[in-house]
């Protein structure tokens, strides 16, 4: 497969992985736009939250291990999944965004 995300899943291109589980890894962002910016991923490719149901609970969970393990648990951070060209979706694979270290502001975009 040649999404860049399946390859960082497969461990053919590296990164800084934060947290992994058997379904799920969290790695940090290559061009961060937080203090703390994690991405997490199913390891397996899905394109959308359409096929996601069967990993939430294991997605959610890697989001609490990164927050702990950031640090971010007391002064907050923020998830953001974006779906489509539209909302700024660059790469076609399931991923969320963890943000934090700084103050976030609304609305966002």
């Amino acid at each position: 497969m040649s999404c860049v995300f399946c390859k960082i899943a497969a461990k053919e291109i590296k990164s800084a992985v934060v947290h992994e589980t058997e379904n799920v890894i969290a790695f940090d962002d290559i061009n961060p736009q937080a203090p703390v910016h994690a991405v997490i991923i199913p390891k397996k490719h899905v394109e959308d939250i359409s096929g996601i149901h069967d990993v939430l609970p294991e997605i959610f969970g890697v989001i609490g291990r990164v927050v702990e393990k950031k640090g971010l648990k007391d002064n907050g951070f923020r998830v953001v999944m974006n779906k489509g060209k539209d909302a700024g979706q660059a790469v076609p694979h399931l991923h969320l965004h963890l943000l934090g270290g700084r103050q976030m502001h609304w609305p966002p975009g």
